[in-house]
């Protein structure tokens, strides 16, 4: 498949993606407001892809939904693309075709990638998950809106990949292997499973911890950066980390949600496993894993500092984020920098990643710089 001409400048680029993120910001506000004057040309078709992408994924609830586009909205502004590329050499790109195979366990989750790809000059090929190929198409027809040539660097197909120059796939562990067999002869990126878990000292305010909540529930924790896991020092109470938690108890409602946390509880009650349970959250103390069932938590106990640095080097290739407070960051921060990953973030921001902040620590800019 020979690439089509990709006659746009890096400038052009960027302000059709921030022309994107404008329209994104004055739906979002408009909606907020209830104030329906503003009514862009843009309205009816992100109302109407809302509605396609929460039908087809029961998942992607509109509070979710709402959620990404407004982090992406923040996101796509020409200062905030400009900043982040500026430290990179953009002039002398050969465009290449960069195949995308998106996962589909939150939404947007393959944009940033995609992104990446445009901005840097080459042309996208891309294979989005039939639970998140929504939202993606539309962004990419909003930063066309003023810039149609920009239809000219990607395509999405439904096929099987071919004519490819490399790849960037996100699956599972399992799905990794086949990935890392099949694009073993072409440059590649392959994501596999990671988690993200959350320090405790039981000095955090209700504020950080309320924070968390955020942290854990939203997407409902099926995020690489939802914190599944707890680690707290020994003799740890956790009436503090419950009170908190109940900010989130209308998760419960959700029926998804209520029947895996009913299947959960029921199938840890039949284990004989002890577990601390606030109605709505299940918490198990869990030392051989970091993942988690949906509606449940795993925990674990630290003695020292010592004892994390050496678990988080241990297990790096398992981590996507490590919430902590500022003291615990400090202390921990000479260790992790020099670890590709995990990324240490504040309470209430592992859902709110920077543009720089690149999955498993992977620069996916300096790897597309490397295909010319």
């Amino acid at each position: 498949m020979p690439i089509k001409p990709i006659n746009t400048s890096l400038n052009d680029r960027i302000n059709a993606f921030a022309n994107a993120g404008r329209i994104l910001s004055t739906y979002l506000e408009a909606r907020e407001k209830a104030d329906k004057s503003v009514n862009s040309s843009w309205s009816a078709t992100i109302d109407q892809a809302l509605k396609l992408a929460e039908q087809k994924n029961s998942w992607f609830t509109l509070d979710n939904l709402l959620f990404a586009l407004k982090e992406w909205s923040a996101a796509l502004t020409s200062t905030k693309l400009t900043q982040w590329l500026a430290k990179y050499h953009l002039d002398h790109v050969q465009p290449q075709t960069v195949a995308v195979i998106a996962a589909g366990n939150i939404p947007l989750v393959g944009f940033h990638d995609v992104l990446s790809i445009i901005l840097t000059g080459h042309y996208a090929l891309i294979k989005t998950s039939g639970n998140d190929d929504i939202l993606l198409p539309l962004l990419l027809n909003l930063a066309s809106e003023k810039l149609p040539d920009l239809k000219n660097s990607y395509q999405f197909t439904d096929k099987r990949l071919d004519h490819f120059d490399a790849v960037i796939a996100t699956g599972s562990n399992n799905t990794a292997r086949y990935f890392e067999h099949y694009f073993s002869k072409k440059p590649h990126i392959i994501r596999k499973n990671r988690n993200s878990l959350a320090i405790l000292t039981g000095n955090e305010t209700h504020e950080e911890l309320v924070a968390l909540s955020d942290d854990v529930f939203l997407f409902f924790g099926l995020g690489c950066r939802s914190v599944s896991h707890l680690k707290v020092p020994e003799g740890y109470n956790f009436d503090a980390f419950f009170k908190a938690m109940y900010e989130k108890r209308d998760l419960i409602n959700f029926i998804k949600y209520s029947n895996n946390y009913d299947y959960n509880k029921a199938v840890y009650l039949m284990s004989e496993f002890n577990l601390l349970d606030n109605e709505f959250l299940i918490l198990k103390e869990e030392s051989d894993s970091y993942s988690s069932p949906i509606a449940s938590l795993g925990y674990s106990y630290y003695m020292d500092e010592a004892q994390l640095e050496n678990e988080i080097k241990e297990n790096s290739m398992q981590l996507q984020c490590v919430v902590a407070n500022q003291d615990i960051q400090d202390k921990l921060h000479p260790v992790m920098a020099q670890l590709q990953a995990p990324q240490l973030v504040d309470f209430g921001q592992t859902q709110k990643p920077l543009l720089t902040d690149y999955a498993d620590g992977v620069d996916v800019v300096h790897f597309l710089l490397t295909l010319s």
